[in-house]
């Protein structure tokens, strides 16, 4: 696996932050995106919110992500949208869970074991 350049990582965080963690409500610690934002409209927000977060596991892949990696991104996108598309208990999720923010997590951490393992030679 190949060192991910640093300008793309950042934006990846850049994206994931956008989409689960941008805005906070004022007078609370909860932070929210243009995923919860989107999620408000029904059937149509969530599908709309589906590409952004495609294009994070998309990245990964081209970036050298370990498949159960991108298995894990997937299962949190997939479980992000199917639950997200419930009125009320999904836009509530959508607060909770960011599935973006987990996915890029995943995505940090396991560029940074591939590059430990590359300087190591194991």
């Amino acid at each position: 696996m190949s060192k991910a350049p640093a300008g793309e990582i950042e934006k990846l965080d850049h994206l994931s932050t956008l989409l689960d963690s941008r805005f906070r409500i004022p007078g609370t610690p909860i932070r929210f995106g243009w995923d919860s934002l989107l999620g408000l409209i029904p059937g149509a927000g969530d599908l709309a919110s589906l590409g952004p977060s495609a294009y994070l596991i998309y990245k990964g892949y081209r970036l050298g992500a370990r498949k159960r990696t991108i298995l894990r991104m997937t299962a949190n996108t997939g479980l992000d949208f199917v639950i997200g598309a419930a009125p009320i208990l999904g836009d509530v999720f959508d607060l909770v869970f960011k599935a973006n923010n987990r996915n890029f997590a995943l995505l940090r951490r396991d560029l940074a074991h591939a590059s430990v393992k590359t300087k190591d030679g194991s």
